[in-house]
């Protein structure tokens, strides 16, 4: 009898698999989050090291690598219905590492070490900054619900992008950067950067773009562009090309529409302050309610009488 009829333990067993392959797919969007950690702290530490070309050039590189799997990880989260608050904490701490001080650090030794102090402020504010963009970031999430068609200032991924583009650019000319280019070119460029992550200009996140003739005709125009700039120069300006004309899209559009926007956005909090209208009468409401005053005023007036008589 016990053969043919296995027992309550032995019927719930085939469950066990299914339970680890949930906390297998919990695990897997961290995985990616983990390893953009990796890809920061390993250009950190290529950064901090021997100040050669190679090694500037290996950091940026890493830094690459960690936007590649910082792209991937909410991808692979909603793909598996994992998404939580505690891979959105550990998203933007990855950030802060690999898109706020390791580029930081990376510019650093590359060219602003020459500034002395000021270069260590400098690359400290857009670090700063960077953190700021991720804790304002964090916040709107949270309050908002479903699919945001702007970031509220340049996303740090994107700043991080710029840098290491430029470093990568850069990388095979023969004179020193503070000759080549100069330190406070690349200075300000860094203080720029970190004020359009802690502004208020809105960047496009193209997540509403869909599959239409418009949506092939800007991938296929950009594509020439990459092209051209390839052949005519080199492969590696593409990307500073490319990072360069996402950031200048969204100060156009700031100066074209932005006023227009915010006075939107005045007129709508000006009108919910404004108290609500009260509704009007009917006409049967209206003819009802000279009788109720003209019975409010005789009631009155028999009250008087009566009293004074009494008196």
């Amino acid at each position: 009898m016990s053969d043919s009829h296995p027992s309550p333990a032995e019927r719930r067993s085939p469950r066990r698999p299914r339970a680890n392959l949930r906390k297998l797919m919990f695990v897997l969007p961290n995985l990616f989050t983990v390893s953009s950690i990796f890809c920061g702290v390993y250009s950190i530490t290529l950064s901090a090291g021997e100040p050669t070309g190679d090694n500037f050039y290996r950091a940026a590189v890493a830094i690459f690598f960690g936007s590649f799997f910082d792209a991937f990880d909410g991808r692979v989260a909603r793909l598996t219905r994992t998404q939580s608050d505690f891979g959105v904490e550990l998203d933007s701490l990855a950030d802060v590492i690999t898109f706020g001080v390791a580029p930081a650090i990376l510019v650093y030794k590359w060219a602003l070490a020459g500034m002395g102090m000021p270069g260590i402020a400098i690359c400290s504010v857009y670090a700063a900054c960077g953190a700021i963009r991720l804790a304002r970031f964090n916040v709107i999430a949270h309050a908002e619900s479903g699919t945001q068609r702007y970031f509220v200032g340049l996303p740090i991924p994107l700043a991080a992008g710029m840098l290491v583009s430029l470093v990568i650019a850069l990388n095979n000319i023969e004179s020193p950067v503070a000759e080549a280019v100069g330190l406070w070119p690349i200075a300000t460029l860094v203080l720029a950067l970190a004020f359009l992550m802690v502004s208020t200009i809105r960047y496009r996140t193209f997540k509403e773009a869909g599959l239409n003739s418009r949506t092939v005709l800007v991938f296929l125009l950009v594509t020439a562009v990459g092209v051209a700039v390839a052949i005519r120069g080199r492969p590696s300006l593409v990307l500073l090309v490319y990072f360069s004309f996402y950031i200048l899209l969204g100060l156009a559009e700031e100066a074209l529409f932005g006023r227009r926007r915010r006075a939107a956005a005045r007129a709508a909090q000006a009108a919910a302050r404004l108290p609500e209208p009260e509704e009007p009468l009917l006409p049967a409401e209206e003819d009802e309610v000279p009788l109720e005053n003209a019975a409010a005023a005789a009631a009155g007036g028999g009250s008087g009488d009566e009293g004074e008589s009494d008196a």
